[in-house]
C-alpha cells in the first residue's frame, strides 16, 4: 500500500467502481429520482407564480406571495370541476363509449381487407406492446400509484418553492470550492430556464385548451368541454400529447357525423398550425430552443425506460442538460481563451528586446 504506483492503481479501480455504482443506483432508484425531479418542475411553476407576482407587488413577503399562488391555483381547479364537474363526468363515460365504438369499426374495416390479423389478436399485441412500456416504474401506471407520486411531487416542490435558496446552497456545498462560483451560474440559468420553459407550457396549455373547446363547441362536436380539458392538459407533452388529442378529437367528430369529423381535424390543424408557427417560436427566443425531433427521441427513450412519469419530464430534463452542456461549453471556452492570453504574454516577456 506504500508503493505510490499501486496507490494510484487504486484510485483509478475507486473511479471506475463508483461510476458503475452511480449507474446501478440510478436504475434502482430511477422511480424516486423522477419524483424528486418532477418536484423540482413543480416548484419552478410555483416560483415562477411567486416572481411573477413579485413584479406588481414587491412588497409583499415570499411566503405571502406563494400562499396567493397555491391559493388561485386550488380555486381555478377547484371551480372548474364545481361548475362542470358532473357535465365532465358523463361526458368520460360518453367519451368511453365512443371510442370503443370507433375502435371497433376501425378493427373490423382493416381485417376485412386482409391486411391485419383479427380483433383478438390486435387486443393480445395491444396488450404486449403497452406492457414493454415503462417496466422500470409499472407501479406509476396504476392508480393508486399515479396519485401518491403526485401528492409527492406536489409537497417535493411545495417545500422547495418555500425556501429555494436553502436547497440551492445545499446542492452548492455538493461541489468543490473551486468550481463553485461556476456552478452557482449554471445552476441559476438552469433555474431561469425552466421557469421560462413552463410559463411557456403552461401558456400553450391554456391557449389550446379554451380554444379547442370553444371552436368545437361552436362546431357541434360532442364533447367540447371535455375534449378542451384533455387538450389542455395533454400539451404539457409536446409532440405525443398532440397527437393524442387530435385523434380523440376526430374519433368523437367522425361519430357524431361526417361534417362534425372533418370540422374536428380542421380545428386541430388550425390550432396545432398557430400554436407550432406563433405561439412557440415567440416562448423559444426566451428560452431553450428545443429541436421537435430531439425533443421526440427524448420522449420514446425515457417513456419506454421511466414510463408515463419520464415522459412527462423528458421536455424539462433535456433542457436542463442542453443548458449544462451551453454553460460547460462557455466555461471552456474561456479557459481556452485565458491560456492563449498567457501564453502570449509568456512569449512576449521572452521575446529578446529591441534593438535601438
Amino acid at each position: 500500500m506504500r508503493d505510490p504506483v499501486l496507490r494510484a492503481e487504486l484510485r483509478k479501480a475507486s473511479v471506475w467502481f463508483g461510476v458503475g455504482a452511480a449507474m446501478a443506483l440510478v436504475v434502482l432508484l430511477v422511480q424516486p429520482l423522477l419524483i424528486i425531479f418532477g418536484g423540482l418542475v413543480f416548484a419552478s411553476m410555483l416560483d415562477g407564480g411567486v416572481r411573477l407576482i413579485g413584479r406588481g407587488l414587491p412588497f409583499l413577503p415570499r411566503w405571502l406571495r406563494l400562499l396567493i399562488v397555491v391559493v388561485l391555483v386550488i380555486a381555478f381547479v377547484s371551480g372548474i370541476f364545481y361548475l362542470t364537474g358532473i357535465q365532465i363526468a358523463q361526458q368520460i363515460e360518453e367519451l368511453r363509449g365512443r371510442l370503443n365504438d370507433q375502435t371497433s369499426r376501425v378493427t373490423t374495416f382493416i381485417t376485412s381487407l386482409g391486411f391485419t390479423p383479427g380483433a383478438s389478436d390486435l387486443t393480445g399485441m395491444a396488450q404486449q406492446a403497452l406492457g414493454s412500456v415503462g417496466r422500470l416504474t409499472s407501479a406509476v401506471g396504476t392508480v393508486l400509484g399515479a396519485v401518491g407520486s403526485l401528492i409527492m411531487v406536489m409537497t417535493i416542490g411545495l417545500f422547495i418553492a418555500i425556501e429555494p435558496r436553502l436547497y440551492e446552497r445545499g446542492l452548492q456545498w455538493m461541489v468543490p470550492m473551486g468550481a463553485r462560483d461556476e456552478f452557482a451560474v449554471t445552476l441559476a440559468r438552469m433555474a431561469r430556464t425552466l421557469r421560462v420553459l413552463l410559463a411557456g407550457r403552461l401558456l400553450g396549455m391554456l391557449f389550446e385548451g379554451v380554444l379547442t373547446g370553444i371552436l368545437l363547441g361552436i362546431a357541434g362536436v360532442p364533447m367540447a368541454l371535455l375534449l378542451g380539458i384533455i387538450t389542455g392538459i395533454l400539451a404539457f407533452v409536446p409532440n405525443i400529447g398532440a397527437f393524442v388529442s387530435g385523434v380523440l378529437m376526430v374519433s368523437v367528430g367522425f361519430s357524431a357525423g361526417t361534417d362534425q369529423g372533418f370540422w374536428a381535424i380542421a380545428i386541430y390543424f388550425g390550432v396545432q398550425t398557430f400554436d407550432g408557427y406563433v405561439l412557440i417560436p415567440l416562448v423559444a427566443r426566451r428560452t431553450v430552443d428545443l429541436p421537435p425531433a430531439l425533443t421526440l427521441s427524448a420522449q420514446i427513450l425515457a417513456s419506454t425506460l421511466f414510463g408515463v412519469l419520464g415522459l412527462a419530464l423528458a421536455d424539462p430534463m433535456v433542457a436542463m442538460i442542453k443548458v449544462a452542456l451551453e454553460r460547460e461549453s462557455e466555461r471552456a471556452a474561456k479557459a481556452g481563451a485565458r491560456s492563449e492570453r498567457k501564453s502570449r504574454w509568456k512569449k512576449r516577456d521572452e521575446a529578446p528586446d529591441a534593438a535601438p
